[in-house]
């Protein structure tokens, strides 16, 4: 089956977008942003291009997860349980709200594994972003594929571990409300995200799943809100599901021009590490 799927490497796809406010002033009231609203001229927050170049599927080619039909662009692996596992960013120059840019996405690796929970399928999407003829955004993003697994536990709440000095620290609250806001700025009908029971009954989760990309920008929006010096680089990767089930703890460990990242749940275990390198001081 690897080789079928080896056919789908290279393939691209073009998406423009006009970079509207509207989207940019939505995400700034879902994530409590204070300050003005955001405007036509203004950069896009870092990550928040994630709330553009959305793909639309029509209603009636959604999978009964909530996920688009498999094919186009992406290969239809069949396996049945798909998520935004990862990625690795670098800005050369910000988005500027209100001025139209270009998506430009290639698929370039699709490689098959077995691990613990049965077969995998691992999907390298390349993409970059191009406004007035610039690139702003370089992107790889890992999107992973698997059958299905066992029910998952829910987390048992611990302590949270004492943290080096100097850690920067935030905590938030994933409730469904919050979920709900994110699925549909970002149009994903995956319905772990906001259907309880089907999140229980048919993929085996204790509660409803936090987007992997939601935790990625609240982990960017502390490290903002922490420091002055814009972000260059940022990177992650989920390494355990979080659930509306409790707090979930942002905490960023700053050494020289870089920052460690995580965020761990209610159990004190951590549910998506991440790493950002700042521009150099002055």
């Amino acid at each position: 089956m690897d080789d079928d799927f080896k056919a789908w490497i290279g393939r691209t796809e073009t998406t423009t977008d006009p970079l509207s406010p509207g989207p940019a002033q939505s995400a700034q009231a879902m994530l409590d942003e204070p300050g003005p609203a955001l405007e036509a001229g203004d950069a896009l927050p870092p990550l928040w291009h994630w709330f553009h170049f959305l793909p639309r599927a029509p209603q009636a080619a959604l999978d009964a997860d909530g996920h688009p039909q498999r094919g186009g662009f992406l290969p239809p692996i069949p396996y049945p349980r798909r998520m935004f596992a990862g990625a690795r960013l670098q800005w050369h120059r910000p988005l500027l709200i209100g001025t139209p840019a270009e998506r430009q996405a290639t698929i370039r690796d699709v490689v098959l594994k077995s691990g613990k929970s049965g077969s995998l399928a691992f999907v390298t999407v390349g993409l970059r972003f191009i406004q007035d003829g610039a690139l702003c955004i370089e992107e790889e993003q890992d999107i992973v594929y698997r059958e299905p697994g066992g029910p998952v536990s829910a987390p048992v709440p611990a302590p949270w571990p004492p943290l080096p000095g100097g850690s920067w620290v935030g905590v938030r609250q994933p409730d469904s409300r919050l979920l709900f806001r994110f699925s549909a700025l970002t149009f994903n009908a995956h319905r772990i995200h906001y259907d309880r029971g089907y999140a229980s009954e048919v993929e085996g989760y204790p509660g409803l799943v936090v987007h992997g990309p939601l935790t990625a920008i609240l982990l960017a929006q502390l490290v903002q809100q922490s420091t002055d010096r814009p972000m260059r680089t940022f990177s992650f990767r989920g390494v355990a599901p979080l659930f509306d089930l409790g707090p979930v703890r942002l905490v960023g460990t700053p050494e020289g021009d870089s920052v460690a990242l995580q965020a761990q749940g209610p159990d004190g275990k951590a549910g998506l590490l991440a790493s950002v390198t700042l521009a150099t001081s002055t």
